[in-house]
Parts: structure tokens; C-alpha cells; sequence
């Protein structure tokens, strides 16, 4: 048994405070009966709908994570914490999953989504996504580190990387990156291959979506209605 306003708002749809006006409003039914008190215990089998749509009801589900170091980009992991570790467990039951990946010691924006036919569209080589990364190097970058970024780097294992931006900051010694794919450690590799290893990198934009910055590390919240219809029809 769970108050239903806790029900609610362990899906992460709705803040504890807007679970309550829902159910105050009417607007929430627990098998079949409207409720209106946000402290009524529900069981954990009962049905509950939110304007007649069931609150555990079919995918897809959007979520934009800001992904902190120390967590892979997995479903699960026999020896590592999860990103998906960081969701509700209403949310850990739906089959989310990370739609690419960040190592583990990378931090930013991930989307976690249980939409697969969307997530292979956006990880399809053939798309060639947008991917956006704010990183910092032991040393200093300059103007060929541009233009080798530019040129489409080969890396000493024969990878030849697609034509890339690189924008680098006051000092020189952080920059903006703008991938086209998404290899292995990419950003990593080409820096690396330059002699100024990366210190620290965080994703800032996938495709259409940009990392909120209000949104804390470690925090999570779903898409807006306006952001998936920006993914759907992106490429």
C-alpha cells in the first residue's frame, strides 16, 4: 500500500506538489472510482488513470539524464551502478534504456527511452546525429587542431573519423566539439592522436536536444511534448 500521491509522483511525471492538484481536481481514478484524496493508500495492484489514461500504462517514455561520472551507460552491469539506477522504480520496471552511450567517466545529457524504433533511427550510422561535447585537455589547443579535426582525422588504429568541429575557448585549453558519429571513445581518441589528452568531457547536445541547465547532475526529467516531436522527426 502507497499514498496515492506518492504513487504518482514516483513515476516522475509530476512533482509531489502537482500529484496533489491532480488528484484534488478530480482528475485521478484508482480501479475505476475517482479519488480525491492525495493521502487515500492505493495497492500496489490497483489501477490508477490520470485523465482516463493509465498511470502504468504502455511506452514510450522520454527522459533527458544528466548523467553524472561514475555510472556506464547500461540496463544493467554484473560489476558497475547503472544509470538507470538514478530513475524511480515505476521507471526502472519499464524496460528504459539508455539511446547511446557515455563512458563512464563522461558526464551530460543521455536519453533514456523505451522507444526502440526512435533510438535506432537516432543511432543509425547512416543519420550522421549531431553530438555536441564541452571538453578540457592537458595542454593547449590551436588552430591545427582545428583543422585536423576538420580534415577528418586517422587514428593510429586506421579509423577514419568524419569531418568534425572544434571550437576552441579563451585559453585554449577547453573547446567545443561536433561530432557526426559516434565511435568508440571518439572524442578521446582524437584528442589523444593530438598529444592533448582530455581531462574532462560532458555532452551538451544530442541531435535536436540540449543538456538543460537547470537540470542538476544526477537529475532527470521527462521530455516535453515539444522535444519529442523534435526527435521523431529529426533526419
Amino acid at each position: 500500500m502507497d499514498r496515492l500521491d506518492k504513487r504518482l509522483a514516483g513515476t516522475g511525471r509530476w512533482s509531489r506538489k502537482e500529484a496533489r492538484e491532480l488528484i484534488k481536481a478530480g482528475r485521478v481514478s484508482v480501479s475505476g472510482n475517482v479519488c480525491r484524496n492525495p493521502e487515500e493508500k492505493v495497492p500496489a495492484e490497483a489501477a490508477v488513470c490520470v485523465d482516463g489514461q493509465a498511470l502504468d500504462g504502455p511506452g514510450p517514455v522520454y527522459l533527458i539524464l544528466h548523467k553524472p561520472a561514475g555510472l556506464v551507460s547500461a540496463t544493467e552491469d554484473p560489476r558497475e551502478e547503472t544509470v538507470l539506477s538514478l530513475l524511480p522504480p515505476a521507471y526502472q520496471r519499464r524496460g528504459l534504456f539508455p539511446a547511446g552511450r557515455l563512458d563512464k567517466d563522461t558526464e551530460g545529457l543521455l536519453l533514456l527511452t523505451d522507444d526502440g524504433p526512435l533510438a535506432h533511427k537516432l543511432l543509425s550510422p547512416r543519420r550522421h546525429v549531431d553530438k555536441v561535447y564541452y571538453l578540457e585537455v592537458d595542454g593547449v589547443l590551436d588552430e591545427t587542431d582545428v583543422q585536423a579535426a576538420r580534415d577528418g582525422m586517422v587514428l593510429a588504429d586506421g579509423l577514419q573519423c568524419l569531418p568534425a568541429d572544434l571550437e576552441i575557448l579563451s585559453g585554449g585549453r577547453s573547446a567545443h566539439i561536433t561530432l557526426h558519429e559516434g565511435k568508440y571513445h571518439q572524442v578521446k581518441r582524437m584528442l589523444a592522436a593530438r598529444g592533448k589528452p582530455v581531462t574532462y568531457l560532458k555532452r551538451i547536445r544530442f541531435g535536436p536536444l540540449n543538456l538543460d541547465p537547470d537540470l542538476p547532475k544526477g537529475s532527470w526529467r521527462p521530455l516535453s511534448p515539444e522535444e519529442i516531436a523534435l526527435l521523431q522527426n529529426h533526419g
